[in-house]
């Protein structure tokens, strides 16, 4: 068989994925009036037994969008899928730069037939600042590095978004809320994760990365706060120890995104649910408390969102 049969081939197995609703998850019920169209949205599942975050975003005008992208373990899975989606990606997001969400876009650019990619865009912490707050002195090249080595290698645009940017890809409007945070230097890498709206005349998409409680605080004393609601949010920092309850009472979500491991989902450590030190079960009783339709978590496969 020759490689461009191959390449067919694992494409049309890609494709065949690409199916709507959540493995194993109950779907929203439709509404049978007929409402304008929206863009789809995949929430990716991990491929390792570590957290990640990884998602894909198709335009009402078929344009391809990333969001993160996971570990270097999630790298093949990712590429297979954007094959299977004509391997062309109009703009890639990053949230920030912690390695589960920039190792497999580092990963997918050192590989054989990588996607097109147009535009990076991000928010992201200086290499010296991430080195200062976020890494050990002894370490010689931090996975950061490799991962803007092969950004530069690749020769790929980036674009650092500022404050308040207000743009649109196709249909989906994108409004950020959030910038990197230098200031704060408690739970640094997570503090300085990029916040931005994405949305349409049909559904709108909060993501928050790992964002934690200081760097929430300061969104919600901004006058971006009064952009914050949103019907989807993500969870930061994989459901636990991110945002504080305020700020997701402030987002008012009818449906919340977990990129979030089953014994993360449990904070199970080895001794049962409940038996480890993470906060999602704590988190999870603060959005029993909110008019959630659905939680769409990774652990359950892939998602589909119309």
């Amino acid at each position: 068989m020759n490689r461009n049969c191959v390449n067919r081939l694992f494409s049309l197995v890609w494709l065949s994925l690409l199916i709507p609703g959540c493995l194993g998850a109950r779907e929203p019920k439709q509404e049978a009036v007929a409402r304008p169209a929206s863009f789809v949205l995949w929430q990716l599942p991990n491929q390792t037994h570590s957290q990640m975050m990884s998602y894909v975003i198709k335009t009402t005008g078929g344009k391809i969008i990333v969001i993160d992208g996971g570990t270097t373990g999630d790298a093949a899975y990712l590429k297979g899928f954007l094959a299977a989606l004509g391997n062309d990606v109009e703009a890639w997001f990053m949230s920030h730069a912690h390695s589960d969400h920039f190792e497999a876009l580092g990963e997918i650019l050192s590989m054989p037939d990588a996607p097109r990619i147009k535009t990076l865009y991000g928010s992201m912490s200086s290499l010296e600042w991430t080195k200062q707050h976020c890494y050990s002195a002894s370490a010689d090249v931090t996975p950061y590095e490799k991962y803007l080595e092969a950004v530069r290698r690749a020769n790929l645009h980036e674009v650092d978004l500022p404050l308040g940017a207000d743009f649109r890809i196709d249909n989906v409007r994108i409004e950020v809320l959030g910038v990197r945070n230098p200031e704060i230097t408690v739970n640094a890498l997570n503090n300085s994760s990029m916040v931005w709206r994405m949305s349409d005349e049909v559904k709108s998409v909060l993501f928050t990365g790992d964002l934690g409680a200081e760097g929430g605080r300061k969104l919600m004393d901004s006058p971006y706060a009064a952009r914050l609601p949103s019907d989807y949010v993500q969870m930061a920092h994989h459901g636990q120890e991110g945002v504080d309850e305020t700020f997701y009472r402030a987002v008012n979500p009818k449906y919340c995104l977990w990129t979030t491991p089953l014994w993360l989902w449990d904070n199970d450590n080895g001794g049962g649910k409940g038996s480890g030190p993470w906060k999602t079960l704590e988190v999870r009783a603060w959005m029993d408390k909110l008019a959630i339709k659905q939680h769409y978590v990774i652990l359950e496969g892939l998602c589909r969102i119309e």
